[in-house]
């Protein structure tokens, strides 16, 4: 019960970058919580197959190849701390703390010459996402950080997705959904159906203001505009800077908040190209090998040449 209260408080106060198509499946979620309704026998059937299948692409994309490439995925809905909804259904959720984490290890590993993160996400919170796109930009300094949308990088993913040298989408992929938004729930009106009445006991002339207990007045919903606006404004410069375009663009472009197939995204310079993962392994293996092809080359020229100043 406490989890669900706690889920549903985070829910409410949280400024989201994720598809809207999916706000009606967490509001519906919400719902059954709220109402303290237990999930059906098939709900939580359908959640263990769920989870037994993202589990398993977790590990089989937690691996490092023989020519060196950690590939990170970074799959389902980003939360800053822990794995908030892991057992609610479908893609469960991905923490940017503990992503950041298996980055840093990656970065530490001298077995790992590439970095390539593996994304199939509709966003998420916002919390967090900032700090790791400024994180995996720092990276890009010590090695090459390429990403792909596998087939979905949306919002808050595709903001992180955008923070890599490269970033590429499957054929059938989709990126986008640039735009933040924030949830208010009132509950005025079931609640005295019930024949219950909230009583707020507050210091602070603004402490509970947008709660779900009353109707949101233009006050606080003009409050929570800026704060979207303020995290929309970060995404816009982090998307431009990555994408090395305009912040115009980004607003006036790129979907406006909508989901783009992959032929429109490269067509607006939201990707650097259409590729399947295994293309871009091969890729990435090629471009290693042509590396150190050169490196040896240049290693066995300066041997020449030490050679030929102690004659």
């Amino acid at each position: 019960m406490m989890k669900t209260e706690l889920l549903i408080a985070e829910f409410l106060s949280t400024p989201w970058a994720l598809m809207p198509e999916r706000l009606n499946a967490v509001s519906a979620v919400m719902a059954r919580w709220s109402s303290h309704a237990p999930a059906t026998t098939e709900v939580l059937a359908g959640i263990d197959v769920d989870k037994v299948t993202r589990e398993a692409r977790r590990q089989n994309a937690t691996s490092v190849s023989g020519g060196g490439i950690a590939v990170l995925p970074l799959y389902g809905v980003i939360t800053q701390r822990g794995n908030m909804i892991e057992d609610v259904s479908g893609p469960g959720s991905v923490s940017t703390q503990k992503f950041a984490a298996a980055l840093r290890q990656a970065l530490a590993d001298e077995s790992v010459s590439q970095i390539l993160i593996d994304i199939d996400s509709p966003g998420g919170s916002v919390y967090g996402v900032a700090e790791l796109a400024d994180e995996i930009v720092a990276a890009r300094a010590q090695k090459p950080i390429i990403a792909i949308a596998n087939s979905l990088a949306a919002s808050a993913a595709y903001w992180i997705g955008c923070s890599a040298s490269e970033f590429y989408v499957t054929p059938g992929g989709e990126v986008g959904s640039i735009g933040v938004w924030q949830a208010h729930f009132d509950y005025s009106q079931a609640l005295a159906a019930e024949g219950v009445t909230p009583t707020l006991i507050s210091a602070g002339t603004y402490k509970v203001e947008g709660n779900p207990y009353a109707p949101l007045d233009p006050e606080a919903q003009a409050f929570m505009q800026s704060r979207v606006d303020d995290y929309f404004l970060a995404f816009s410069k982090a998307v431009a800077k990555g994408r090395g375009v305009p912040i115009a663009q980004v607003r006036n472009g790129m979907g406006q908040g909508r989901v783009l197939g992959a032929d429109a995204a490269l067509e607006q310079n939201m990707v650097d190209g259409i590729v399947t993962l295994d293309e871009t392994i091969r890729k990435m293996l090629l471009k290693a090998r042509a590396k150190a092809k050169t490196k040896g080359s240049r290693i066995g020229l300066a041997a020449q040449r030490l050679a030929l100043a102690e004659l």
